[in-house]
């Protein structure tokens, strides 16, 4: 089982990974990237290697890859669960919305 919530990243080369671990996140960071010079991406790098050694939190490590995926436009958008969508049904058939 995931770690993590998936998030989808598209890279340069038009092919995408669907990451939700640290092993994943490590891999993903081997792909190609709009640049793998910048801030956040030697950071992320960095965070996930840690977590893979176990000195780092891997919960850090993954939001560090994930906003470096966001900053360079990688990050695909995500489509709203199942559940979300079966509760958007429910609220909106009664047409009072949520509670308050």
């Amino acid at each position: 089982m995931s770690r993590f919530l998936p998030i989808t990243i598209r890279f340069v080369d038009g092919s995408t990974m669907v990451v939700s671990s640290i092993p994943d996140a490590k891999k993903a960071l081997d792909r190609t990237w709009k640049n793998k010079e910048s801030p956040g991406y030697l950071k992320a790098a960095r965070l996930v290697e840690d977590a893979a050694a176990g000195i780092c939190r891997p919960a850090i490590a993954f939001a560090a890859f994930k906003k470096a995926a966001a900053e360079q436009g990688l990050l695909e958008p995500a489509e709203p669960s199942a559940a979300l969508t079966m509760l958007d049904q429910l609220w909106s058939r009664d047409g009072k919305g949520p509670p308050r």
